[in-house]
């Protein structure tokens, strides 16, 4: 088994890069690429964030899904409505609605995750984990192509409050290619690294996110945060061509699409995206995912795929650590229903590994919420059923059906749009390919691939001797 990372920005996978290298397991590996990806892919992400992941361990043949995702706050407080700052964000020729604002944090629950990982399968110390990320906070992270992209979308949240320092410091947005200089992140990770996740549960971090909870009206309280917990459970598994597909459930809508996806080799590429189209209509619209994927497999064939977001992000960043806060309270796709104070929210997230007779076939987590389903089955279809390379299935056209219209990425052919057509759809064919179409990274046993949409990036490296 050659180990392999693959994330959705290159600082996030040189981190994971290292602690492979230092003999790191894939748990090991998937902490400190997130906490590096808190640093490079703060527009996606964020330690104030909620996530989930999926562990898979060679010699046992075990899988467990891990729950580190946002909770409602409210504890030990008189019940009450936040307020929230509706907004509009241009998206693609659209403007999409959100709600953001303190009052749309929820308690976060990547901290809590990142421990458990390492404590249930990490092998070096946590704060080798930590300093990747912490190198990269004091040097600047690259601000990428598809990044900078994003930040132009972004902006109205992003340059709220103490955010307009980090990402527009001279009065006009950091362009791409440009330095991230986010000072306050030095000092965060230095307290992770000292503090270990408990800091921001009861130490340093939770005084400090309390702090601005009760300077502008926010509702997480410190018996939230005392509270937390990130939880362990059971996968669904399904099967899917003769194979093991371990998932979760949720909102994901995985366990439910997979069994009809319908065999897609050899088909004509009308035909295939037809056949998709007709999948996927149901799978949701097109709300913005700020949401980043980290996949790896060590050379003792441990896999572990991990998803996080913080939503769209509240436009609040804790002072003097530069930590954003997540708005998943003002994500609509995601309150179903009436929530409680300690209620887990649910997620679209769908972190998976595919098993074969015993062997890991397929490590697989994919970012872009409501397209995140489709984005998942196309890459898993295309490497799984098609014979596809990684960076292959990754980087074709993908689309994205809902509501009866079809978005395509540039690429599929007039063909192809005119059977789309005659098959009912109204189709809408993107300039250029878009992170609005999901971010895909995989791991195979001899190959990976990140996502260009999302300036992903991937790397393999030999094991080394322990």
């Amino acid at each position: 088994m050659t180990a392999a990372v693959a994330a959705g920005h290159p600082a996030t996978v040189e981190a994971g890069v290292e602690i492979l290298e230092a003999g790191g397991s894939a748990a090991d590996v998937a902490v400190a690429a997130s906490l590096a990806s808190c640093v490079a892919e703060t527009l996606m992400t964020g330690l104030l964030g909620g996530g989930h992941a999926i562990y898979y361990e060679a010699a046992s043949g075990r899988a467990e899904n891990l729950d580190c995702f946002v909770v409602m706050p409210g504890l030990g407080a008189e019940r009450r409505e936040g307020e929230l700052l509706e907004l509009d964000v241009p998206f693609g020729a659209e403007l999409i609605h959100y709600a953001v604002g303190i009052a749309s944090c929820g308690v976060p629950g990547v901290p809590a995750g990142l421990d458990e990982l390492w404590r249930r399968h990490g092998r070096l110390e946590w704060p080798r984990l930590v300093a990747p990320a912490l190198r990269l906070a004091g040097s600047g992270a690259e601000l990428t192509p598809a990044h900078a992209s994003c930040l132009q979308m972004l902006a109205p949240v992003m340059t709220m409050n103490e955010g307009a320092r980090i990402y527009s410091p001279q009065g006009t947005l950091l362009p791409a290619g440009s330095r991230l200089e986010q000072p306050g992140l030095v000092r965060a990770l230095e307290l992770v690294a000292d503090e270990g996740a408990a800091s921001t549960y009861t130490g340093s971090i939770a005084r400090a996110l309390l702090g601005l909870m009760e300077e502008r009206g926010g509702l997480v309280t410190a018996a939230d945060l005392e509270a937390y917990e990130a939880e362990w459970s059971e996968p669904i598994a399904v099967d899917y061509l003769g194979a093991c597909f371990h998932t979760r459930g949720g909102l994901s809508g995985l366990p439910e699409t997979l069994p009809r996806v319908p065999p897609l080799a050899g088909l004509e590429e009308g035909e295939r995206a037809v056949r998709l189209a007709r999948l996927l209509e149901g799978s949701g619209g097109d709300r913005l995912g700020d949401t980043t994927n980290i996949t790896v497999v060590d050379g003792d064939g441990n896999a572990c795929v991990l998803t996080t977001s913080l939503g769209l992000g509240s436009g609040d960043f804790l002072p003097g650590l530069d930590l954003h806060l997540n708005s998943m309270l003002g994500e609509a796709d995601l309150i179903r229903g009436a929530l409680e104070p300690g209620d887990r929210m649910d997620s679209m997230m769908a972190p998976s590994v595919v098993l074969r007779d015993g062997a890991m076939e397929l490590a697989i987590g994919a970012a872009g919420g409501t397209r995140l389903r489709s984005a998942l089955i196309e890459v898993a279809a295309g490497v799984l059923d098609e014979g596809l390379p990684a960076g292959e299935a990754v980087g074709r056209p993908r689309l994205h059906a809902a509501d009866g219209r079809v978005q395509l990425e540039p690429g599929f052919s007039n063909a192809t749009i005119a059977a789309l057509e005659q098959n009912g759809f109204e189709v809408r064919v993107w300039p250029a390919q878009h992170h609005f179409f999901g971010g895909v990274s995989l791991v195979t046993p001899n190959d990976a691939a990140g996502d260009p949409r999302r300036s992903g990036a991937a790397a393999r490296v030999p094991s080394p001797t322990r």
